[in-house]
């Protein structure tokens, strides 16, 4: 009995968490309007639907290949050619952030809580630590 409790509690924790990231890049790309940033600041504004389904489907695909455990076997430098578009996608995606970084201060200044706009990035950033520890050191062991 104890051990269904447990499994329960794992797929809950697994669908909480997966619906709090899921929700938070869809929050991420379509409120803060980072794909269209990146396409005014590489000038590519005609590419907005394949940059948008290229997201999309590499989130589904990827999403997939860790469900089912697939396994790719391939050449070795093919870890290089992977880390390079990682590194692209990451880069592109902090560019576009730090384009639309100042939403936090304007959207506390419009709330009247601009004398707690620290107290908010701390609680943000503290948050980000205590899900991360817990993902390593409790939900990793269990």
């Amino acid at each position: 009995m104890m051990e269904l409790f447990r499994d329960g509690l794992v797929v809950f924790i697994g669908v909480s968490g997966g619906l709090a990231v899921g929700s938070g890049l869809v929050a991420f790309l379509t409120v803060l309007d980072v794909v269209p940033r990146l396409t005014q600041l590489t000038r590519s504004n005609k590419f907005l639907y394949l940059y948008e389904s290229a997201v999309v489907i590499g989130a589904v695909f990827w999403t997939f290949t860790d469900f089912y455990k697939w396994n790719f076997h391939l050449f070795s430098l093919s870890t290089v050619i992977f880390g390079l578009f990682a590194g692209i996608f990451i880069g592109m995606i902090a560019a576009g952030l730090t384009e639309v970084l100042n939403v936090l201060p304007i959207l506390a200044q419009r709330m009247n809580m601009s004398r707690y706009i620290i107290i908010l990035l701390m609680a943000m950033v503290i948050g980000k630590i205590i899900g991360s520890l817990f993902q390593w050191i409790i939900y990793r062991n269990l």
